[in-house]
């Protein structure tokens, strides 16, 4: 067992924790933050999708121990003027149907918008195609994302 300090949304976490073990296993079984989803275990569909540092990281292929000094976030922690109008666009546009996908898909969108405030289709495309909805919302996911890019774009700098 390693001991490590993680800063999981904003707040520090003294883990005693096996060096493999997966970020979503930690952050599931021994932390019960469950909006992290498993979807294959193998890092393909993005239902296990956290921002680590800002950056979309699929949860279930990356080992916790490795991420000392980082910053992890998941959809429970998830807070700001970004994520909050992606959160608002996905209600907006009714884009979710069975929801599954949703949190990945949130993070990834929201790092995204971050990245490059007004993103084209290609973008979109690009940084959210290797998270896959079984719902075939993807034409309503692009929708919120072009929607939360506008309603940014008109709030007021902070």
């Amino acid at each position: 067992m390693d001991k490590i300090t993680l800063d999981i949304n904003g707040q520090a976490r003294d883990l005693e924790l096996e060096p493999d073990l997966p970020l979503l296993w930690l952050l599931r079984d021994e932390l019960a933050l469950t909006g992290t989803k498993f979807g294959c275990g193998k890092g393909l569909c993005g239902a296990c999708t956290v921002q680590v540092d800002g950056q979309p990281t699929r949860a279930c292929v990356t080992p916790a121990a490795t991420l000392a000094g980082r910053r992890i976030t998941t959809i429970e922690g998830a807070e700001g003027h970004v994520v909050e109008a992606v959160r608002a666009a996905w209600l907006h546009l009714d884009v979710a149907q069975c929801g599954y996908c949703q949190p990945g898909q949130i993070l990834a969108a929201s790092a995204l918008l971050a990245r490059i405030p007004r993103p084209s289709d290609a973008d979109i495309d690009q940084a959210l195609s290797a998270n896959l909805c079984r719902c075939g919302t993807y034409p309503r996911i692009r929708a919120a994302v072009h929607f939360a890019a506008e309603s940014l774009a008109r709030q007021p700098a902070i």
